[in-house]
């Protein structure tokens, strides 16, 4: 009976799929949601590709794994993705049926899949990774994630044991993660903006996880991601297996290497969270046997998706898409903190607001009280437009940030705060938006456009 429910479960998720093309409708995750619900142990019998990679993590897993599509379909090898999918159950079973054959036969060698922290549990009992990325784990949405020491448990719980791990060395939360699997441990070594000391509001992990002495660190990049140690007990991050090291942002270049050999590799961005991206992905192909120079040819060819940042001569201005998760203050500090060390003037646009939450319950905002907006309360960023349904709680944030208030516009409807731009000439206008407002942002964008075009006239 099992099989026969699957099997109908499968056949149904096919035809849905030119159903949904002829309806006009879109329905990314349909295929999936549809197998589940007549079959709800559907992954169990889905077909999986020989080989599959798995990417999770609070941030980085979209960019890291679209990294290694990108870079294993360059070398020839046809990859089974979710990248215009979900990373949950529906949406990983939807790419499951777009690579399975009517019979249930893969249609794929390998399988690079973006899997959401929490969805672990639903997902690996039935689709057993042959290697697992754990880019890091901070803090998310409190009302979903709570302390990514809990995530991690609830990964440890979740990740069959004979999964290979490749894991952030730098991140002793992720760290934590399954102690008794095999991995491969990445970092960065010593780069020249780093600290000893930790000047965000979040900080996950100050004691030892050994003799709970308080942590020091030889060299610290943001919130607790860095080289710890414990001065008490002799406690120590580890030691990287494969790691990133002299990194030049004049010339955009790093090397990355391992015990077999380094090669150069140019940066596809001066943003430490993409260098620890390229470094991630790097580690990963490493355990495919794909040699550094190999990879470094093709990250040379690979970039960033727009979604993620995007920058755009208009006008008299640049005008720069920066995403920054809603409700993920750590996502939000990261963006922050990058965008106050640019150089020249700047203007900022922030709608980071979450919809779906709008439509069925009241938003926490408590996060916007761990997100340093503190970076913002800078004589270069010249004026700050807050918009959407959290606009008066940006500005409230922004206040208390210390930003003057004469910088400060509000306005709930992201179309009409467009119109209060400035457009300085020469100046950087950046769009702060997150994912669940995406569609929202590029509808904006166009108008923020025609406003920029028109001011230089």
């Amino acid at each position: 009976m099992g099989k026969l429910k699957f099997y109908l479960a499968l056949w149904a998720a096919k035809l849905s799929r030119p159903a949904l093309k002829l309806t006009g409708h879109n329905g990314t995750n349909f295929p999936g949601e549809l197998a589940l619900k007549i079959c709800p142990d559907f992954m169990r019998y889905i077909c999986k590709p020989e080989h599959v990679i798995a990417v999770t993590g609070t941030n980085g897993k979209t960019t890291v794994s679209n990294l290694l599509c990108d870079i294993l379909e360059m070398d020839g090898r046809k990859v089974l993705d979710n990248r215009f999918g979900s990373n949950i159950t529906s949406g990983i079973s939807t790419s499951l049926i777009h690579g399975a054959t009517i019979f249930n036969r893969s249609k794929y060698h390998v399988a690079v899949l973006e899997v959401d922290e929490r969805s672990s549990q639903r997902i690996y009992p039935y689709m057993k990774p042959d290697l697992l990325v754990v880019t890091n784990l901070f803090r998310d949405s409190i009302m979903r994630n709570a302390h990514p020491q809990y995530i991690a448990d609830f990964l440890t719980a979740s990740i069959p044991p004979e999964t290979n791990l490749v894991v952030n060395a730098d991140d002793l939360i992720a760290a934590s993660v399954a102690p008794d699997n095999p991995r491969v441990w990445f970092g960065i070594r010593k780069m020249d903006t780093d600290v000893t000391e930790c000047v965000n509001l979040i900080n996950d992990i100050r004691i030892c996880p050994k003799c709970s002495g308080d942590l020091k660190y030889e060299y610290l990049r943001y919130h607790h991601i860095g080289k710890a140690y414990c001065p008490k007990c002799g406690f120590r991050a580890p030691d990287y297996d494969v790691e990133g090291r002299d990194v030049d942002l004049e010339h955009m270049t790093m090397t990355i290497g391992d015990r077999e050999g380094s090669a150069t590799y140019r940066l596809l961005s001066d943003g430490v969270f993409n260098i620890y991206n390229m470094v991630t992905a790097a580690a990963l192909l490493r355990q495919l046997g794909m040699s550094h120079e190999k990879i470094a040819g093709y990250m040379d060819r690979a970039h960033i998706v727009e979604t993620r940042y995007n920058v755009e001569p208009v006008g008299k201005v640049e005008l720069v898409m920066q995403m920054a998760k809603e409700k993920n203050a750590l996502a939000c500090s990261r963006a922050f903190d990058y965008v106050s060390h640019q150089p020249g003037q700047k203007e900022l646009f922030l709608m980071m607001n979450c919809l779906g939450d709008e439509k069925h319950w009241s938003e926490n905002v408590c996060w916007l009280y761990d997100c340093d907006f503190e970076f913002l309360a800078r004589d270069d960023i010249a004026h700050i437009v807050a918009t959407g349904p959290r606009a008066r709680d940006y500005r409230l944030r922004l206040l208390l940030a210390g930003v003057d208030a004469a910088r400060i516009d509000c306005e709930e409807d992201e179309f009409a705060a467009a119109k209060l731009l400035r457009f300085e000439p020469g100046s950087r206008v950046y769009m702060f938006y997150g994912t669940d407002s995406l569609a929202l942002a590029y509808k904006v964008r166009e108008t923020v456009k025609t406003l920029a075009e028109e001011a230089a006239k």
